[in-house]
């Protein structure tokens, strides 16, 4: 089976939005939804998916300028399914050019949906160029895996690796053990004592030998890896 996706499905009509959702999730895929524009952007800009099936007509804040703000205000890249009911040219062409990378018009194949989710996140990852996020000394190539502090290498097994991107990625926001759950494994998480395991590995290689540590606990929100000098709570 293709690896899953994590999709954000934004359609203000429940019932389509309910069967895109099941459709999805039955096959092995991970689906978040919102029912209008403003919760659709704040979810989008918030976390990491995959791809994002959006529908143009939206209460709040319609697909087009959704689609705008999210490449533009919030410079995300995600891939961009957008749904439209209108089968004319120009609307397809205005959907392309406030930013959407493929369109489907209603009503549709929910198996082509998917297909064209598929291929938009293929396509996506062979474009991502290699990265190297930075915090602070700590530095991590999500092309080699490499981690390092300064001149040192950091070695890490691949849970607290996956961990560190994700906590690399988002900084300097805080990630809830929900989030940071997800992110390692899905809606599957194991028992309640595994993030905190895979943590104390992560502190341990990470902030134990250097003299000023950059993974933070917020007791009660989270955590977050920053450069600042606030006390870790």
């Amino acid at each position: 089976m293709d690896s899953a996706l994590r999709i954000l499905v934004v359609e203000d009509n429940p019932d389509l939005a309910a069967n895109l959702v099941d459709f999805l999730e039955g096959h092995g895929h991970l689906a978040d939804a919102a029912g209008d524009g403003v919760t659709g952007l704040k979810l989008a800009a918030a976390n990491d998916y995959d791809v994002i099936v959006l529908d143009v007509m939206l209460p709040g804040l319609d697909g087009l300028e959704l689609c705008r703000r999210l490449r533009g205000e919030v410079g995300k890249l995600t891939p961009i399914l957008m749904l439209t009911a209108r089968d004319a040219t120009e609307d397809k062409i205005a959907g392309l050019e406030a930013g959407a990378d493929d369109y489907v018009v209603k009503p549709f194949v929910l198996r082509e949906v998917e297909a064209r989710l598929k291929a938009l996140a293929r396509r996506a990852q062979a474009a991502s160029p290699r990265q190297t996020l930075r915090v602070g000394d700590l530095a991590y190539d999500t092309g080699t895996y490499r981690v390092s502090r300064g001149d040192t290498v950091v070695e890490l097994p691949p849970i607290p690796l996956r961990i560190l991107e994700a906590l690399m990625r988002a900084s300097p926001r805080v990630l809830s053990r929900d989030e940071l759950e997800r992110a390692i494994w899905g809606d599957l998480p194991p028992d309640s004592d595994a993030l905190r395991a895979h943590m104390h590995i992560l502190r341990s290689a990470v902030d134990k030998p250097f003299a000023r540590p950059l993974i933070r606990t917020l007791r009660g929100l989270g955590w977050q890896i920053t450069e600042d000098d606030a006390p870790p709570a």
